[in-house]
């Protein structure tokens, strides 16, 4: 490619005579080429800087509206030669000889070089995923570039032989915690952690080994098994404190350990994030804390699950049962049923009608019309004498 015509008459001219003007003292070179950019288009004003690696130089030129560029004038020598576009170095190319003669051709097409790219980074990808790098894409590639490659290969290496570590301890955890075998299942979790002390289900799913396991044990074991679970559900917290489940399966264990306060706050945040379950959790905290004897909490449970949700059918009826516990005898021998005890009933029995308490709720109903009285009147009570007639 004669480079000298695309300039001009003028410029090559020029050329000519700074050739022989420099040939008695240095023997020089040139380099040249055109610079696309990833629109397949000539790049006006593009700087290529030339520099020099044998011996210090530094030079540099600008494309013209062609997008082509010459330099004469050059030692013979090596150069890294560098496209920069806006600022930016867009290409480049190192190690360029430089010539007597013709001179050397350094084209930068950006579109073939983005794809280049492109086939490189897939390359090291696959690289990265299966930790062989090919005779090819090490070619292709700096010796920075291979260096950091192999670091990445390598860390991916590790990671995926951790993480299959990780993936096979949490499999054995979940087996044995489905089996009710909390040992082996507080021991695969415990192992889970120490791979990745980040994950949030390793963490819960030991706090409910730990509970399974504190069963059946003695007062002090129990505690102390009980301390565990609750360090575990903080660490799940901690990492995933917007799990609704999380606070409701932690208020859940406060219970057990008598907390009923915590385990109501507990409770009150998993209603706040996941406000379509409120009843739900309120109403199994209701019915735990019926089982172990706790009325009062457990009545407050109930009547906040209703508030949730008034259709709850079951916090309905167990609110209803709560109430019973209330009543009181007049002097007469009728029994007085705290005010709403009828309505919860009522209420059980519009939402589930055929439900697994439905005949209960029924014969509650039945009792009270009959025998029972829902207003409170006070057996000292003045009787008023029947009007005379006159």
């Amino acid at each position: 490619m004669n480079y000298l015509s695309r300039f001009g008459r003028s410029i090559g001219s020029f050329a000519l005579l700074l050739f022989a003007s420099t040939a008695a003292f240095a023997q020089t070179g040139a380099i040249a080429g055109k610079v696309k950019g990833p629109d397949g288009q000539p790049v006006k004003d593009a700087w290529i800087k030339i520099e020099r690696t044998d011996i210090k130089g530094n030079y540099k030129v600008k494309t013209n509206k062609k997008g082509e560029y010459f330099h004469a004038g050059l030692p013979l020598g090596t150069y890294n030669v560098v496209c920069e576009i806006d600022g930016a170095a867009a290409d480049s190319m190192k190690g360029v000889r430089t010539r007597l003669g013709d001179p050397t051709e350094i084209d930068f097409d950006l579109a073939q070089q983005a794809a280049r790219q492109q086939q490189t980074q897939a390359k090291m990808a696959k690289a990265a995923e299966t930790g062989e790098i090919d005779k090819d894409l090490a070619r292709e590639m700096t010796p920075e570039q291979k260096a950091a490659l192999e670091k990445q290969v390598k860390a991916q290496s590790d990671a995926m032989k951790k993480n299959k570590e990780l993936n096979d301890a949490f499999n054995a955890g979940m087996t044995a915690l489905g089996a009710k075998q909390w040992d082996a299942a507080v021991e695969a979790f415990l192992k889970g952690s120490t791979f990745d002390p980040k994950q949030h289900v390793i963490w819960a799913n030991l706090a409910e080994s730990y509970k399974g396991q504190a069963i059946g044990k003695t007062t002090d074991e129990q505690a102390a098994i009980i301390t565990k679970a609750n360090e575990s559900w903080a660490k799940a917290l901690e990492l995933k404190p917007d799990d609704a489940g999380y606070h409701n399966n932690y208020a859940l264990l406060l219970v057990d350990a008598k907390k009923y306060k915590e385990a109501e706050e507990e409770l009150n945040k998993a209603a706040a994030l996941e406000p379509a379950k409120a009843a739900t959790y309120f109403y199994n905290l209701g019915a735990i804390l019926t089982n172990r004897g706790q009325l009062e909490p457990a009545g407050a449970a109930f009547k906040k699950a209703i508030d949730a949700n008034p259709k709850h059918a079951d916090a309905q009826f167990q609110y209803g049962v709560y109430l019973t516990s209330k009543a009181s005898t007049a002097a007469d021998g009728k029994v007085i049923m705290p005010e709403g005890t009828r309505e919860a009933f009522q209420a059980y029995l519009d939402a589930s009608p055929t439900g697994q308490f439905a005949d209960a709720a029924k014969g509650m109903l039945a009792t009270m019309e009959t025998t029972l009285s829902t207003k409170y009147e006070n057996p000292d009570a003045k009787k008023k004498s029947p009007a005379k007639k006159k």
